[in-house]
C-alpha cells in the first residue's frame, strides 16, 4: 500500500512537531590554539555559514570569549558540535 501525498505531508509534520521541543544552541569558546582561518573554514564546512558570517563569528568568539554559532533542533546541532570538537575547536551544546 502506498501513502498519498497528503499522508506523507502529515507524517513529516508529525515528526517535525515531535522533534521541535527544545532549541539547542551551539557555542564555540575562544582558545589559544586555533587560528582564525581554521575556525572560519570549520564554520563554513560544518555549519554552512558564508565566509562573511564565519569571519564575523570568529571575531565575536575572539573578543567576547564565546559566541552562539548555530541554533536548532538537537538532532541537527549535536552532529555539528561533534564535528567541531573533532577538529579541535572548543564547542558545547546548550538546550533551552
Amino acid at each position: 500500500m502506498t501513502a498519498t501525498k497528503e499522508q506523507k505531508k502529515h507524517d513529516v509534520s508529525v515528526a517535525d512537531t515531535i522533534d521541535s521541543g527544545a532549541v539547542s544552541k551551539l557555542i564555540i569558546y575562544n582558545d589559544d590554539f586555533n587560528t582564525f582561518d581554521w575556525v572560519i573554514k570549520s564554520l563554513m564546512d560544518i555549519c554552512k555559514h558564508t565566509a562573511q558570517q564565519a569571519e564575523q563569528l570568529s571575531i565575536l568568539i575572539h573578543y567576547k570569549g564565546k559566541a552562539t554559532v548555530k541554533t536548532g533542533p538537537r538532532r541537527v546541532v549535536h552532529p555539528m558540535k561533534n564535528a567541531l570538537v573533532d577538529r579541535g575547536i572548543s564547542a558545547v551544546m546548550e538546550e533551552d
